[in-house]
């Protein structure tokens, strides 16, 4: 099985601060550091330490040739990206002294993905394949249709969450990758069972994985619903902790591991995740992972 990743290659500049800066003020920065993100490059870079075969997909800018290295360094296929001559797709990011974060993201040339580039990086796409998404790119629409007409298995994490979302052709997921607030927003619950219940009765015959931040995850489709406790660590910088779990997961997922012991790799992989700084510089291998 091949997973194809089309997603956002992002420049992130992280900023170390006391507390966010709020509307109307102005505050130091502790300390500036470049890192390579983007939630595309985040869950491609996860996927390939896992041990998954990865073909990405992307648009690559001025100044971003380093994100095509990271990913090629860490095991995935990165010969169809593509390149353009236009800015690259870039975050300023705010950490706090807990390792909370907020995000202010530019699209850059992850909105300059079009119909035609989707029929070239999914040519030779097979039933069976699986396509990861998520909201940071442009043709999303088409993207889903394509992988539709082809017989891929779409997973999805409808992240950053807006309205738009709901017009896409969500009925062709068949895997969710959902943290508490995307659920709540595309579910009408911030209780988990009844994300799940609401989850259920609108797409009986896709699943759902739900990140619920210290109370663990969720893992429910129409047979089973299976519950995992994160692993407690020392929280220096949950950028990318999201991206690590959902690749993990879905690396776990395409070896035919049981899905409760996906849940468990990548609660271990999204720890390990979350106790060192940046997003994809703080990816494990599997080796740090499984021993």
């Amino acid at each position: 099985m091949r997973i194809y990743s089309l997603g956002s290659l992002n420049i992130d500049y992280v900023y170390s601060v006391d507390s966010f800066v709020r509307a109307g003020q102005t505050l130091a920065s502790d300390g500036m550091t470049v890192f390579p993100g983007g939630k595309g490059l985040n869950q491609s870079v996860a996927l390939a330490r896992a041990g998954a075969t990865v073909i990405v997909g992307a648009l690559l800018g001025e100044g971003g040739e380093f994100l095509a290295d990271v990913l090629a360094e860490s095991g995935a296929d990165v010969r169809r990206i593509e390149r353009v001559a236009a800015t690259s797709g870039h975050a300023i990011i705010q950490v706090d002294k807990e390792g909370q974060n907020c995000i202010l993201l530019y699209a850059g040339t992850n909105h300059l993905i079009d119909e035609g580039y989707v029929d070239r990086f999914l040519s030779d796409a097979e039933e069976g394949d699986v396509l990861l998404l998520q909201n940071e790119i442009s043709a999303l629409s088409y993207i889903f249709e394509t992988a539709h007409e082809k017989g891929m298995r779409i997973a999805f994490n409808p992240s950053p969450y807006n309205e738009n979302i709901k017009k896409l052709p969500l009925e062709y997921v068949s895997l969710w990758f959902c943290n508490e607030i995307e659920g709540a927003a595309l579910f009408g619950s911030d209780d988990p069972d009844m994300i799940a219940k609401s989850f259920l009765e609108k797409y009986p015959h896709s699943a759902l994985v739900l990140t619920l931040g210290e109370e663990g995850s969720v893992y429910v489709d129409k047979t089973e619903h299976i519950r995992a406790p994160i692993y407690k660590t020392s929280v220096v910088d949950t950028t990318g902790a999201g991206d690590t779990f959902s690749g993990y997961f879905l690396a776990c997922m395409a070896s035919g591991e049981s899905y409760a012991r996906c849940l468990d790799t990548a609660s271990r992989a999204a720890s390990i995740a979350v106790s060192r700084k940046g997003a994809a510089s703080s990816i494990p291998t599997r080796i740090e992972v499984i021993g």
